[in-house]
């Protein structure tokens, strides 16, 4: 079993002498729910971001469009990582946009695979600008299989796409060599954070988030809120966003002002 990290905050906290904090949205900010148009982020954490933004650098890589998860954060100053971080924007002028090629086969992906789900009771499919996400959190266990074999069948068709795989969630995205964990390293060189005084600490819940905890390995923090939490490449973990919240609390509380 991996340490809890509210046991660790002051450990953590003094481990660099500057802190970058990654956080992951759903799941991380938020409690996952049945339907992603409904998890927005509450008034508490949102203040907490706010606080922690004025301290260190932050940021938001989420599987959710850019402007989406930028629209349901509401804190300026820090950066926003959206389509598990494809497409990226910061304060002054930072951007970085991947995939944009690839927009046409995912238009004809998203028509194939809405037309495959529309036989699947509960499933949902989500267009996103640089993904096309299909969700079977509301699927009957039996057929949640379907779905699977379904964007299977997609990916089978357009090789330029790759399967990536959340909780409850196939996702068809550019086959890219690219990912969170990518982004992440990318975002430490752009904002001048690759030195040995700088510790970077990413915050999540998915499996997508393993990509960002595996390159932080050795040089970094991974939290994994989970309420089961398993030996992956975390250090900590923390049960759920409520304690993810407490967390950075407790952190602020130990850096300077």
């Amino acid at each position: 079993m991996i340490p809890s990290a509210l046991e660790h905050v002051q450990e953590i906290a003094q481990s660099g002498d500057r802190l970058a904090v990654f956080l992951d949205y759903d799941g991380t900010l938020t409690p996952i729910v049945s339907h992603p148009e409904d998890a927005w982020l509450s008034d508490s954490m949102r203040q907490t971001l706010r606080s922690l933004a004025a301290r260190v650098p932050v940021a938001i890589l989420s599987g959710r469009d850019l402007d989406d998860v930028r629209g349901r954060v509401l804190v300026d100053g820090i950066v926003y990582a959206g389509s598990h971080g494809f497409d990226i924007a910061g304060a002054g002028g930072l951007r970085r946009e991947l995939g944009a090629v690839y927009l046409p086969v995912l238009d004809t992906a998203e028509t194939e695979l809405r037309e495959a789900l529309d036989e699947i009771q509960g499933a949902q499919l989500e267009r996103k600008h640089f993904s096309v996400a299909a969700h079977c959190r509301n699927v009957n266990e039996n057929d949640a299989f379907r779905v699977a074999l379904a964007v299977d069948a997609v990916a089978a068709k357009h090789r330029e796409l790759r399967r990536m795989d959340g909780k409850k969630v196939y996702e068809l995205l550019p086959d890219i060599d690219w990912n969170k964990g990518k982004a992440v390293l990318w975002l430490l060189e752009t904002l001048g954070l690759e030195g040995r005084n700088t510790l970077p600490i990413y915050i999540g819940d998915d499996r997508t988030d393993e990509d960002a905890f595996r390159a932080l390995e050795k040089r970094g923090v991974a939290i994994l809120v989970s309420e089961h939490p398993q030996v992956i490449a975390a250090n900590y973990w923390l049960n759920n966003p409520e304690e993810v919240e407490r967390f950075l609390g407790e952190l602020i509380a130990r850096l300077p002002a």
